[in-house]
């Protein structure tokens, strides 16, 4: 940080945050998490543990008349043992909704993977950090900063050459948003270029993102937080992550996904309900899972290992899930016209996998995320969409 006596120092509280459920005070400052305490105690193992704690859509939102602003954090990076450590993550500032500076934090702690199935790392200690952003325009305006997606960061305080303050309720509707490592933003490279900010940026809307890489499996939980959730807007994506970790076949995936709508609909009868299904995925289109690393290539790619026949005992496919999501939105409707369907190949199809293929045969580049964004702002937001503003 600075040492300028003329700097303002100004500790980050919780009104400073946005897109989260909950903070933890820690020894060093706040901690955000996606998921409540309630819920994080009956999560069943690490892979979740970690996602919730990345600050996917987490953002600082304040007022200010400086030019100058520095963040300090203490991120905990990962690296996969034998592999080279991945870029730092980045820190995105965004000036009235504008984005004008990027930094990221040297230090932090290390958490190193040496089991890429069972996650698990050895951890080591490291110092604090800090983001800097210089020759930011004058005058009075809004910033927000936007945490690294996939890095878990604790946020301590602010250093500025002008005073700060919470930013004011911008009247915006909340947009409640679930689903996996795509929704998580993983391959994308800025924070506020994962498709939900950029979908949530064309539509006007405050995110609140409940992306969790490997990790949007149905959890009961995770409709129990969304329920008890202020929102004016919710969509739930799911598919991917059930097929890839083989974790349930047909019989309990339709009843399960009943009772995570019911849910839902306890806290919000009639907000207005999207239910997505998974984008292409031609690793998973018609083989089942488990999903397993592929390092053949020398780089990291994924490959399914299920049995195509198994499919008439119940085991799943992406396209066996998107009739069975489809059907429960049909089956619904008739009781809660609020409820809508969208397929995830109108987000991402042929031809956009022919243009922007997956990096790693599963998550989607960052010029995929674009697209992702894109056609779920025109497709939603707007067109007479679900979560299209309806005056009159």
């Amino acid at each position: 940080m600075s040492t300028d006596q003329n700097w303002i120092t100004t500790p980050i509280t919780a009104d400073f945050l946005r897109g989260h459920l909950e903070v933890e005070e820690t020894a060093h400052g706040l901690l955000p998490h996606r998921l409540p305490a309630w819920a994080r105690r009956q999560i069943p193992d690490d892979r979740l543990a970690v996602a919730e704690a990345q600050p996917s859509g987490v953002r600082l939102a304040f007022r200010t008349r400086a030019t100058t602003i520095e963040l300090d954090t203490l991120p905990i990076k990962r690296v996969y043992l034998g592999f080279p450590p991945p870029p730092d993550g980045v820190y995105d500032l965004l000036v009235d909704g504008r984005l004008t500076a990027q930094a990221t934090v040297d230090g932090g702690n290390l958490s190193t993977i040496t089991d890429m199935q069972t996650q698990t790392a050895e951890f080591t200690e490291g110092p604090a950090g800090t983001a800097h952003f210089t020759d930011l325009p004058e005058g009075e305006k809004n910033i927000e900063i936007w945490l690294p997606h996939a890095e878990i960061t604790e946020v301590i305080a602010l250093h500025t050459d002008a005073p700060v303050e919470p930013a004011p309720d911008n009247g915006r509707r909340v947009w409640l948003h679930h689903g996996s490592s795509i929704s998580h933003g993983s391959n994308a490279v800025f924070p506020s270029t994962i498709w939900p900010a950029l979908a949530a940026a064309a539509g006007g809307v405050e995110l609140i993102n409940l992306g969790f890489g490997g990790s949007a499996l149905v959890d009961p939980f995770t409709a129990r937080a969304m329920r008890d959730t202020p929102a004016d807007l919710i969509s739930v994506k799911l598919g991917i992550n059930v097929v890839n970790s083989d974790a349930m076949r047909l019989r309990a995936f339709a009843p399960a996904i009943h009772g995570f709508l019911d849910t839902i609909r306890e806290g919000h009868p009639t907000t207005p309900l999207l239910l997505v299904s998974p984008v292409l995925c031609p690793t998973h289109e018609n083989t089942p899972g488990p999903l397993m690393p592929d390092l053949e290539s020398g780089t990291l790619q994924f490959k399914a290992t299920g049995d195509p026949a198994e499919t008439a005992a119940g085991r799943l496919t992406l396209t066996i899930i998107r009739e069975v999501l489809a059907d429960i939105v049909k089956q619904r409707a008739t009781e809660d016209p609020n409820l809508h369907y969208l397929d995830g190949l109108d987000l991402y199809g042929e031809s956009d996998h022919a243009k922007f293929p997956l990096p790693d045969a599963i998550h989607p580049s960052p010029e995929g995320h674009r697209r992702i964004g894109e056609n779920f702002a025109k497709l939603v937001f707007a067109n007479n969409g679900p979560f299209t503003t309806k005056t009159g």
